[in-house]
């Protein structure tokens, strides 16, 4: 029966892999790719990990999947965010069919700041201190 449970979590861990090289291979701009590759990604190598602790049934071993999950949790979003930025910034071009550029005009290329949006800065009666 564990032999059974591991396959299950590893096959459909190469699954969701699969789904991510094919995201990286067929999106058309960074953003989608990015966006692919991180949630199938970590999906995936997050379902291996699983397999690998309902192998080996092991304290140690477990530990280290439930540790090697929560370093991919917390590190892929931001590395993601990291790219995605720094593609952008530097003039990766958007796709051709792209609807909306939330950032065009905001970014100050002399000192590195994006501009909030101007919603944001409109003040209202909630903003002021209250006494």
């Amino acid at each position: 029966m564990i032999e059974l449970l591991t396959a299950l979590f590893l096959v459909s861990g190469a699954a969701f892999m699969v789904v991510a090289a094919l995201g990286l291979v067929r999106m058309p701009d960074l953003p989608m790719r990015l966006h692919a590759t991180t949630k199938a990604g970590v999906l995936g190598a997050g379902l291996m990990m699983v397999g690998v602790a309902v192998y080996f049934g092991d304290g140690g071993v477990t530990t280290r999947a439930v540790a090697v999950i929560g370093f991919l949790l917390l590190t892929a979003p931001v590395a993601a965010h990291a790219i995605g930025r720094a593609g952008y910034f530097v003039g990766v071009p958007l796709w051709e069919h792209t609807r909306s550029d939330e950032l065009k005009g905001r970014y100050d290329n002399k000192t590195h700041t994006l501009a909030s949006p101007p919603e944001m800065n409109e003040s209202s009666s909630d903003d002021e201190p209250r006494r």
